[in-house]
């Protein structure tokens, strides 16, 4: 995992948000509580097989998500955390132990992507904002995370379907 010497890369990050019908305080919990963020976490279509959560500052969020037959492994390294504003983590792919591997599907993917995500609460909706950039990438890796922004936008758009449909159950709608 990358440290303070990350080194970004120099383009634009990917940025999306959405707003949802549901208090910041209920979002946060969703993104943040090991048993509520595996009911979501994920594009749409997969299942969270594994999960194993470390919930501070240096801990990190070890998943397996199922696709069919296929399993993604991932993680997500915890580096700033304010309640109930703000996260901030290094994600990768990861083995079954928690090792940081290549894409299994794209080989030239960034290793690590810094990902910030905010949380703005007006009026009782939440608008959740999530920002990607690779850090310690090389030019390849640029390049292929440039060339992935549709594939990008439609997987968080999909992530976001099905968070917006946790979040109207757990509030009982």
């Amino acid at each position: 995992m990358a440290g303070k010497s990350d080194v970004l890369a120099p383009i634009a990050p990917f940025v999306i948000a959405r707003e949802f019908d549901a208090p910041r305080d209920l979002v946060w919990k969703a993104w943040t509580e090991a048993e509520r963020l595996v009911q979501w976490t994920g594009p749409k279509g997969s299942t969270v097989k594994y999960s194993k959560m470390d919930f501070r500052v240096g801990g990190s969020f070890h998943y397996c998500l199922q696709f069919g037959e296929h399993e993604i492994w991932g993680r997500a390294y915890y580096r700033e955390i304010v309640p109930p504003e703000k996260l901030v983590y290094v994600n990768t792919f990861s083995d079954e132990k928690g090792a940081i591997t290549r894409h299994p599907l794209a080989p030239d993917w960034p290793a690590e992507l810094l990902t910030t995500v905010t949380f703005t609460e007006r009026h009782g909706k939440t608008t959740v904002a999530v920002e990607w950039i690779p850090i310690n990438a090389s030019e390849t890796e640029i390049r292929a995370f440039e060339a992935g922004r549709d594939s990008m936008k439609g997987g968080w758009g999909g992530s976001f379907e099905v968070l917006a449909d946790y979040l109207k159950h757990a509030q009982g709608a």
